[in-house]
């Protein structure tokens, strides 16, 4: 377990206080003088205790979104002065560092391209190749919110994943405005690269300065092997993990055989080719799902589940994930570590009090279904919200399913036939 920690409660309050005169209006320069007499020892640690406290206090987390950007050139020349301890080659921190570093070179790489385009030495074209590359570190977003921060959550540190969430949003949103531009020509997209580049740069300073040293001081050995084991259901911007850290061998000690997947259909409920005679056994009872119209092999029910042509996800009566269906063609990506998650820590801060008016609905029973559709990547995409009853109508929980619609909104006519031409 990670070694435990002990904060200045005086320091810390000061902390806060030189926050609070940021979002009450001051500037960075002012506040600079008063926080040089508490800059000698600050460490990374405290930065992300007084964020917290922040919040747990009752700070809208948009304020402090808005404004974290201004806490780190504040502590910068503090925070600067740490260093993250390598680890081996394929342990999630790792991994973090060394998409870092290929980010950074992404990064040189686009500002050439928009350098020599803004001049005319250069094309749209390569603007546009080097802003696609550069996107990928959306993945490494991607992975932060669904493998590490349901840990942090754990830990009770849901800093990270309520106000790094919403800059990644702010990220995802100048990528998709620049490339708009750019691919029209329009050199006014310059004025979304800049902060583009300088939110990306200031995220891998975040990250490295506060997010991953809390996290390593906080997740223990066996959680950073979980971490690792889901993460491949995400994957990595650029590289490839190493293979040096094997999470199976933290977790039990010894090189063991790593597990089947959940969806596998064991022998024993096979499907035989037609004409052929199953002599296999029967299923135990103890495999069976009992369901109210059937009972289902598990394996079979996993498989059936993930086979389905929609994304699906179970909430509990007390808003926690309790299933999600393990599609490879998945719409939106999922990892195991979304089980027992709070749902609301599995959508972006601004999206948080829509999802809460739904369920607040749904036990009411005012409504039984939310709707959306939107248009992502030129697929449309039907998001779709169901309210869950048992028999005596009391409110057990919510079915979530994502579908894509692209294909079968062009289809005409009819089909009748079997044809797999």
């Amino acid at each position: 377990m990670s070694e435990h920690f002990m904060i200045d409660k005086d320091k810390q309050q000061k902390l806060q206080n030189i926050i609070l005169k940021l979002h009450q209006g001051a500037s960075v320069a002012e506040v600079k003088k008063e926080f040089a007499t508490l800059i000698q020892g600050v460490s990374a640690a405290e930065v992300a205790q007084m964020e917290q406290a922040l919040i747990d206090n009752g700070m809208p987390v948009e304020e402090i979104q808005h404004l974290c950007e201004v806490h780190v050139e504040v502590f910068k020349a503090s925070l600067d002065k740490e260093k993250i301890s390598s680890k081996v080659p394929g342990h999630p921190v790792q991994t973090m560092l060394d998409e870092n570093k290929a980010a950074r070179a992404r990064l040189r790489a686009l500002k050439k391209a928009v350098l020599a385009w803004r001049f005319g030495l250069g094309q749209k074209e390569q603007v546009l190749a080097a802003l696609d590359d550069m996107s990928k570190i959306i993945v490494h977003y991607t992975r932060k919110e669904n493998q590490l921060f349901p840990y942090l959550e754990k830990k009770e540190f849901t800093g990270p994943s309520r106000v790094m969430w919403g800059k990644h949003d702010e990220i995802r949103a100048l990528f998709k405005e620049a490339h708009s531009k750019v691919e029209q020509n329009d050199k006014s997209a310059i004025s979304s690269l800049h902060p583009l580049a300088g939110k990306i740069s200031r995220m891998i300073f975040m990250e490295e300065h506060i997010l991953i040293p809390e996290a390593v001081r906080r997740l223990s050995d066996e959680e950073w092997a979980h971490i690792r084991i889901g993460e491949d259901a995400i994957g990595f911007a650029w590289i490839r993990p190493g293979a040096v850290y094997d999470p199976y061998l933290v977790l039990a000690g010894a090189v063991t055989a790593k597990p089947q997947p959940a969806a596998a259909i064991p022998e024993s409920t096979a499907i035989p080719a037609v004409g052929a005679t199953h002599h296999a056994s029967p299923v135990p009872a103890s495999d069976l799902v009992e369901l109210a119209t059937g009972k289902v092999p598990a394996g079979l029910l996993s498989a059936a589940l993930a086979t389905m042509p929609v994304d699906i996800s179970i909430v509990d009566a007390q808003d926690k994930v309790v299933y999600y269906s393990d599609s490879p063609d998945r719409i939106f990506p999922r990892s195991p570590a979304v089980i027992g998650r709070a749902v609301q820590n599995c959508h972006p801060q601004k999206s948080v009090a829509t999802v809460n008016r739904i369920l607040d609905a749904f036990r009411k029973k005012e409504k039984t279904r939310a709707r959306f559709w939107l248009e992502m990547g030129g697929r449309f995409i039907l998001i779709e919200y169901r309210a869950l009853y048992d028999a005596a109508g009391a409110y057990i929980g919510t079915l979530e399913f994502s579908q894509d619609l692209t294909e079968l909104r062009t289809l005409q006519g009819q089909r009748r036939l079997l044809d797999w031409d």
